[in-house]
């Protein structure tokens, strides 16, 4: 293992000037567009960057604040009777007004346990009326943060208290467990709206369900969801046709991924959409099916079907992953003919095709253009960045980076901690590695595979085995441990 240094303030600018492309290249067409498409430079050089073999690692700080702010209530003297049960009106449409501002608040920021400690103050005010937009709003929101034990909880309440239940919120509850993947539970709400006359199932509701079996794989649940669907007359709408696609195509069914399409091609409810093209071409783009991805572009097109930001933005990934720097100028130039916006995800579409090769020149060259026209850096741009440098050798500036994250207050995540150990193995500095590891653990983010498979693969190019054998411990026990997390939530669930 390397033990050597070198200083940090030798590492080099990070910003040294604009981007400015490499002369050369081509003035290319990207492929049949129903309009003539012009090309821009292509950039293929590779930069070829020496680095030295020393280097030396240091912590660095991660800044964060908190706020916290009240109000206060301004006693006013009484003069009279009148007056004081004027005051005490005032006072409390006040109270109502703070409170009710409160809950909303929390719910936009989907804190779903202080949002049902307010909920629960606001209960027991005199003032207090069920209201049925309020209880969707919390039901809604504890589905999104995986709680639908206390989804049905709020549910049965809310019957409790004398509302009744409509469609929709039997619909939120079923969301609710599918977000969770407990999906037994979902076909059992499922079953008790086809009881009952006045909530019976709609397409949202099915949606929302075979949504969750697609996700699960499971797709014979999703053929007798389609097979009682027809049965009650219920159309599939285009969004669900586009959640059945996604799935046939991530699980490689293209032949019924096709069947679906051409079904959608030839019925009046779910014809495609600016979504159906997105999750057809970034299916192939992702598995580096480039071919198959330009033929469903023109084919998309010519079914009259505009393409939109996001559209370019996987035709660009694509053909960085690909090294077809050509075409992917060539889109960019586009977009901007089109007055199309070159947004974070086009830029680290970019940035990511150079940091896979390690082309640190051009990787600047893009992250200096970005900040330029003012568009902001996300966790995902730091991680390519620093992953870039990691391969070129620059460790140095693999240190800048992470300092410049710390800067500009970059939200932290599994993907942010994994791509600073990558470059810790890269630099075979075990020892930040294990700090930079022990870390992320302790702000309470869980390693994955990927962390695993660096960390085990850097301990075992210095013959390290008994640091492999715990890695390879450690995971068993997490996996475990999820594993009975989950079985537990099963438990608690109210039947």
């Amino acid at each position: 293992m390397a033990n050597n240094s070198v200083s940090l303030s030798s590492s080099s600018s990070l910003f040294p000037s604009p981007l400015t492309l490499p002369a050369g290249g081509n003035i290319r067409r990207l492929f049949d567009f129903r309009r003539p498409l012009a090309a821009v430079i292509c950039c293929r050089a590779s930069s070829s960057v020496a680095f030295p073999k020393k280097k030396h690692w240091k912590q660095g700080e991660y800044p964060g604040f908190t706020e916290q702010s009240g109000f206060k209530n301004n006693k006013r003297t009484p003069i009279k009777n009148i007056k004081k049960k004027l005051d005490r009106k005032s006072n409390a449409k006040a109270w109502v007004n703070t409170i009710t501002e409160a809950l909303s608040e929390y719910i936009e920021k989907k804190q779903w346990v202080q949002a049902l400690e307010v909920f629960e103050m606001l209960k027991e005010q005199p003032f207090y009326q069920s209201k049925e937009s309020t209880y969707m709003k919390l039901l809604v929101l504890l589905g999104r943060c995986g709680q639908p034990g206390k989804a049905q909880q709020l549910f049965d309440t809310m019957i409790e208290e004398g509302l009744e239940p409509t469609p929709e919120f039997y619909t939120a509850l079923v969301g609710a467990y599918c977000r969770s993947n407990v999906i037994d539970k979902a076909f059992a709400i499922l079953q008790r709206m086809i009881d009952l006359p006045y909530c019976q199932p709609n397409v949202y509701t099915y949606s929302i369900l075979i949504k969750a079996c697609v996700d699960a794989s499971r797709f014979d649940l999703v053929d007798s969801l389609y097979e009682q669907m027809t049965e009650r007359s219920i159309v599939p709408n285009t969004v669900t046709q586009n959640i059945v696609l996604s799935g046939y195509g991530r699980a490689g069914k293209y032949e019924e991924m096709e069947k679906v399409l051409l079904g959608m091609l030839e019925s009046t409810d779910s014809r495609p959409d600016i979504w159906t093209m997105n999750t057809i071409l970034s299916l192939f783009g992702n598995k580096g099916q480039v071919e198959m991805m330009e033929r469903w572009y023109e084919k998309f097109c010519s079914f009259g079907i505009e393409p939109e930001t996001r559209t370019f933005n996987i035709l660009i990934s694509a053909y960085g992953k690909k090294r077809m720097y050509d075409k992917m100028s060539s889109v960019m130039e586009y977009m901007r003919k089109l007055s199309f916006p070159w947004t974070t995800s086009t830029y680290n579409n970019v940035i990511e095709a150079f940091s896979d090769i390690g082309d640190a020149k051009h990787m600047e060259y893009t992250f200096d253009q970005m900040r330029a026209e003012g568009v902001k850096g996300d966790t995902k741009t730091f991680c390519c960045l620093i992953r870039g440098y990691a391969n070129a050798g620059l460790f140095p500036k693999v240190i800048s980076t992470v300092q410049l994250a710390g800067k500009l207050e970059i939200p932290e995540n599994n993907s942010f901690f994994s791509s600073v150990i990558y470059a810790c193995a890269k630099a075979e500095d075990l020892l930040e590695m294990e700090r930079v590891f022990k870390r992320m653990k302790d702000k309470g983010f869980r390693p994955d595979d990927t962390t695993y498979t660096v960390m085990a693969e850097a301990y075992r190019k210095e013959g390290m085995t008994d640091k492999v054998y715990d890695l390879e411990q450690e995971k068993r026990m997490m996996s475990a441990s999820e594993s009975s997390d989950s079985q537990g939530k099963l438990e608690l669930m109210p039947t």
